[in-house]
């Protein structure tokens, strides 16, 4: 990261309180959390590469296919060809599954129509 991005990302972080930084290389996680933590910053480690079990996902929200589809305004056939492993999910469809798996009411909602005014 160059002095610049670091430089824009504190600012980011005393302005917002928050910041997302991409760190292509770190030895170790655990050592660097810690010492962001006694400078008083908490860190999340976030992998975008990391890969959702959709069927699972699916299962512990206890939808059919169909529903899951419906709900989250997925193609059914989509869906299918991720559980049974013959496609996997993108960047983006990772990402968005992955929020419906820590917030799926919530995805729900944003998901919605919204009422024309």
């Amino acid at each position: 990261m160059s002095m610049l991005r670091a430089k824009r990302a504190i600012e980011s972080l005393l302005e917002k309180g928050r910041v997302f930084v991409e760190l292509p290389m770190v030895e170790d996680t655990k050592a660097l959390t810690e010492d962001l933590a006694k400078a008083g910053i908490s860190a999340v480690w976030i992998q975008p590469d990391q890969t959702v079990d959709v069927r699972a996902l699916r299962e512990r929200l206890e939808l059919t296919r169909e529903q899951f589809a419906i709900r989250y305004g997925l193609e059914v056939e989509t869906l299918r060809n991720w559980e049974t492993g013959k496609r996997e999910p993108d960047t983006t469809a990772r990402s968005y599954l992955r929020a419906i798996a820590n917030a799926p009411e919530e995805v729900e909602r944003a998901c919605l129509p919204t009422a024309a005014v």
